[in-house]
């Protein structure tokens, strides 16, 4: 059983950065795609970045605009992703999501493994 697990969310002032960490139970590029989605309050999830191609590339939503970058680390079998001059409309419960038979996609309902999610909570 494919497990995922997040860490590394907390409660930033607006500006600050945070480093989320999403261990796996194997190899990370044993899978076709992996990806950062995030919920906020009363809004649907929403996909954020995703790495594939044996993390050589990568993809990020429109509304990144720079600030997000995802990463990973195949010796601890974790990706990350890094959020830098966080803004208040960043809130919200970030999950990372494992194996998807489209490379690079941000559709939720196409990721098979899925974390419990960690909190990023920003105040202005």
């Amino acid at each position: 059983q494919v497990q995922v697990a997040e860490s590394g969310g907390g409660s930033v002032q607006a500006g600050g950065s945070l480093r989320l960490s999403c261990k796996a139970s194997e190899d990370t590029r044993n899978f076709y795609s992996m990806a950062w989605f995030r919920e906020a309050p009363g809004k649907e999830r929403e996909g954020v970045a995703s790495i594939f191609d044996r993390g050589d590339s990568t993809t990020y939503a429109d509304f990144v605009k720079g600030r997000f970058t995802i990463s990973q680390d195949t010796v601890s079998n974790t990706i990350y992703l890094q959020i830098d001059r966080l803004q208040p409309e960043d809130t919200g419960m970030y999950y990372c999501a494992a194996e998807a038979p489209v490379a690079g996609t941000l559709v939720t309902d196409l990721y098979k493994y899925w974390g419990q999610g960690t909190q990023v909570t920003v105040s202005s």
